[in-house]
């Protein structure tokens, strides 16, 4: 009569002289995924949304109010923001679409050009230090 140990070593390929894997190895070794794990995303999506209709129209259904959603999207944005590579890709993408629009980059331009010529005193500094970087003389000390 063989013994249950026998008769896992033979299915394991193990021989008699070498010891049996631990438990834990076997159980490593058994672990697949099996039922909802093993579908395709695709179908568990669908089994998934199945239950949240019959949730709603069962009326057992959470139902966010406008603050619990405001956290968890907060939430997910800061979780998401923690991956700097990540986001400098979203950034370039932006900035890439937004600067293909010409008029809209004009636009952008003119206002800010608008906002800084405002300010008379700041626009003259500019010129002061454009001028000083060229070499010109502050105006103060020009001949007339």
């Amino acid at each position: 009569m063989i013994s249950r140990s026998e008769e896992d070593q033979e299915e394991s390929g193990a021989s008699p002289s070498e010891p049996p894997p631990s438990s834990a190895t076997q159980r490593a070794n058994e672990r697949q995924q099996r039922g909802f794990a093993a579908m395709d995303e695709e179908r568990q999506r669908k089994i998934a949304s199945k239950g949240g209709k019959a949730a709603h129209e069962k009326g057992t259904a959470h139902e966010f109010t406008r603050d619990e959603a405001r956290a968890a999207g907060k939430k997910g944005g800061e979780v998401v923001s923690q991956n700097r590579k990540h986001m400098a890709e979203i950034g370039r993408r932006g900035g890439e679409r937004v600067s293909q629009d010409r008029a809209h980059m004009a636009e952008i331009g003119r206002k800010g050009g608008e906002a800084v010529s405002g300010d008379r005193q700041h626009m003259a500094e500019i010129g002061r230090r454009g001028g000083e970087s060229r070499g010109d003389q502050p105006r103060e000390n020009q001949p007339r």
